[in-house]
């Protein structure tokens, strides 16, 4: 098979070397070229052929938000960001999964990431990944889901579950997981659901600390429901949705006839903290409510116990179909338990959370 052919694009030569040495120790993956800047890019694919680009979001002449567009555009390219851990940084690497950004890394020490080696298994992977939706397309020649402009879903409509209390106790909880792929997945399928939703929604999105709070303060901007990055000890209520923060488990324990968050950080399950599975088992094993679990894009097999055991407790289950997803890892994984009683592609989603929740 050909190597997967990477552009890396990073306005420091230190880095650009690093990214490097990273990608080529697999060597299924051979970096074609290198640029320092957005034009130096666009110049760069005019003369390589590349499979997936590499890019930094803060470089002078043009920045990686500048440039993501045209590359998307011009280039029908996967992109994968590389983002600090700031608070700017998460915003645009937010911004840039919305553009269509394939997915992101985020530089464990700033800008220059001497430790860059520490995420090197989760670069390689995502590169790989990135390669093989590339290489659908260019089979299909038609755009793959996750390179489609998003639609502006225009101001959110609430209600007053969406904005007070009113909705009284909790019957009916939402379990959601992603990870690859998954804040679009999360703008469409979020996006899609009332503001009066009559279900209260937690979610596991892999990401790392600060990016959560980001996503989610941009979901709240576009949904009927309220978003919030949850908190210990919150009660849930009706009509919104609790992300899980970055780098925190988050279960859900029964308190006083109140359903309420609890947040730690014991050690990864699977590699994830947080991890879908451990949100999922909590779940479960809650009474006196009706329940649903839902998967969505993304690499691995995070959620599929846990999705059992929701079934198993009496709940429904959906995974999304394999043409919408940007990885068809943990939904294929879900699928195999048998365990699953829908499977629709992601726009359909929500309209199958709301029909479960009427029946």
């Amino acid at each position: 098979m050909e190597p997967v052919r990477v552009l890396v694009v990073d306005d420091s030569a230190l880095m650009r070397r690093i990214i490097t040495d990273i990608l080529q120790s697999d060597p299924d993956i051979q970096v074609v070229a290198t640029a320092r800047n957005g034009k130096d890019a666009l110049d760069m694919l005019q003369r390589h052929q590349v499979d997936v680009v590499t890019l930094d979001i803060e470089m002078p002449v043009m920045t990686g938000m500048e440039v993501l567009p045209k590359i998307l555009e011009l280039h029908r390219l996967p992109v994968i960001i590389l983002s600090s851990l700031t608070t700017a940084g998460a915003n645009h690497t937010i911004q840039a999964l919305e553009l269509g950004a394939f997915d992101f890394i985020a530089k464990p020490s700033g800008s220059i990431s001497l430790d860059l080696a520490k995420v090197s298994t989760e670069l390689i992977g995502k590169v790989k990944a990135a390669a093989n939706r590339r290489k659908d397309f260019q089979v299909k020649k038609t755009i793959p889901a996750f390179m489609n402009p998003v639609t502006h879903l225009g101001a959110p409509v609430r209600t007053a579950y969406a904005n007070t209390s009113a909705a009284g106790k909790v019957t009916r909880i939402v379990a959601i997981g992603t990870s690859t792929g998954g804040p679009r997945a999360l703008q469409t399928v979020l996006g899609g659901l009332p503001g009066d939703l009559n279900a209260a929604v937690v979610v596991v999105q892999h990401m790392p600390p600060g990016f959560t709070k980001s996503l989610a303060n941009r979901l709240d901007q576009i949904c009927s429901v309220r978003v919030h990055e949850a908190e210990h000890g919150q009660e849930l209520e009706t009509g919104h949705v609790y992300i899980a923060p970055g780098d925190y488990h988050m279960q859900v324990e029964s308190s006083g006839g109140r359903f309420v968050v609890k947040l730690d950080k014991t050690p990864p399950v699977g590699g994830h903290r947080p991890a879908v599975n451990n949100l999922f088992r909590s779940v479960a094993a809650l009474q006196g409510v009706a329940l649903q679990a839902v998967i969505l894009t993304g690499m691995g097999n995070d959620g599929a116990e846990g999705l059992k055991l929701i079934k198993q407790a009496g709940g429904k289950t959906i995974s999304e179909a394999k043409e919408t997803c940007v990885v068809y890892g943990m939904p294929k994984a879900a699928a195999e338990t048998g365990c699953v009683d829908a499977v629709v592609p992601l726009h359909e989603v929500s309209k199958q959370i709301v029909s479960f929740l009427k029946n």
